[in-house]
């Protein structure tokens, strides 16, 4: 299963989120660094849920890049 995962650079390195899985984030010194934490982060955060008997959340989020006039 996939879900969007937004990826920030940020003062100190990146961080990550995906907008479908509430609390599910992480972060990291590289880009590399923050898509393997966030990698392993899915993973826990998805497994918990399945243990626990949660549904798994429906991917509504999408991300698009728009043209803005001046």
């Amino acid at each position: 299963m996939q879900y969007l995962v937004v990826v920030e650079e940020t003062d100190t390195g990146f961080s990550a989120y995906s907008p479908d899985l509430a609390g599910c984030v992480a972060s990291g010194g590289t880009r590399h660094e923050v898509e393997k934490n966030m990698r392993d982060a899915l993973e826990f955060h998805i497994g918990g849920m399945r243990k626990e008997g949660m549904p798994l959340p429906l991917r509504k989020a999408y991300s698009t890049y728009m043209d803005v006039s001046k």
